[in-house]
């Protein structure tokens, strides 16, 4: 017989926060994303940290203002494992487009927009798009400790 090996134990730590689709609730979640990982033990300032605020900013600010259903609100989960370096950000709106992360294009030189998606794809080691529960979509993107 063999020993069996001890396993350290993961530790997972999920925030979920629903805003309203203005401009506020996307500041809002934002702020409340980088509080949420300082008290993990992520400092402010931080790479991963603003790694993290860039991330939802952006994702936050497409749910208000491409994904806005009037009387709804979107929501931000955080999702973290210790050990991992890995942050998974989720943003979920009620609107039926879907971004696609493959056919991202870059906007006339300009263009006073339209470089969000852009901004996700450069920061994130990983974004997509998926199917929730009730109508919409959720748009996820993880950050690395470590950079890219």
């Amino acid at each position: 017989m063999t020993a069996m090996q001890a396993q350290p134990p993961v530790t997972a730590r999920v925030f979920v926060q629903r805003c309203s689709a203005t401009r506020l609730g996307a500041t809002l979640a934002r702020r409340l994303a980088v509080w949420k990982l300082d008290t993990w033990g992520i400092p402010y300032g931080t790479p991963l940290s603003d790694d993290v605020a860039v991330l939802v900013a952006e994702l936050a600010a497409n749910a208000v203002l491409h994904g806005r259903v009037p009387g709804r609100d979107f929501e931000l989960r955080l999702g973290y494992a210790y050990g991992t370096g890995v942050v998974r950000i989720e943003v979920s709106d009620t609107h039926e487009h879907r971004p696609a992360p493959a056919v991202v294009e870059r906007p006339d030189a300009d263009a006073d927009g339209g470089r969000g998606l852009l901004i996700v794809e450069a920061v994130a080691a990983r974004w997509g798009v998926s199917d929730r529960v009730g109508p919409g979509k959720t748009v996820w993107a993880e950050a690395e400790s470590g950079g890219q």
